[in-house]
């Protein structure tokens, strides 16, 4: 399922890049999110993995919750929808909601959205998107804390490695 779930991802992100000056093949961050999981945080559950390689698909491509649920199965599309913003919002209120519904994720909408929330931080900091300033840097950083904050118990690890990574904050 885990090598099923990369290849359907980088099928629909491909093209797709980074914010980033080096534009950054887009593949590279859920490969990075699942990654994480897996290799850092210990995560061995195939359906958290591939919902994490899959958790921007719905939200960034053509890809619908259907064909997730055909593909993966519904414990995998559930977690998809559940880390998936609703992109007819504004930006402002889907990230209100995000800090919002936190609280109220599975553990394992839980596991994704704080590995995607660390590998976002490191990005910022290595390789940030082209023309952000400070202030939207440092922004991105605290609603990302707001984030995560409302989801810890999830990972002691992961949340530890957040914490560490968001005292470099821009």
């Amino acid at each position: 399922m885990i090598t099923r779930a990369a290849e359907f991802a980088a099928d629909k992100h491909r093209g797709q890049t980074r914010k980033d000056a080096e534009r950054t093949p887009y593949i590279n961050h859920p490969l990075a999110v699942a990654r994480l999981l897996s290799e850092t945080a210990g995560i061995q559950d195939a359906q958290v993995i591939a919902a994490a390689l899959l958790h921007d698909t719905v939200e960034d491509t053509d890809a619908t919750v259907d064909e997730i649920g055909e593909e993966f199965g519904q414990a995998v599309r559930d977690i998809v929808i559940e880390v998936t913003d609703d992109k007819s919002l504004p930006s402002a209120r889907r990230k209100q909601l995000q800090i919002e519904n936190a609280a109220g994720l599975s553990h394992a909408a839980r596991l994704v959205k704080l590995a995607d929330k660390i590998c976002n931080l490191q990005d910022i900091l290595a390789h940030p998107p082209v023309h952000w300033s400070l202030e939207r840097k440092r922004e991105y950083f605290d609603w990302a804390k707001a984030v995560v904050d409302n989801i810890r118990g999830a990972h002691a690890g992961l949340e530890g490695l957040f914490d560490q990574v968001y005292l470099h904050k821009p």
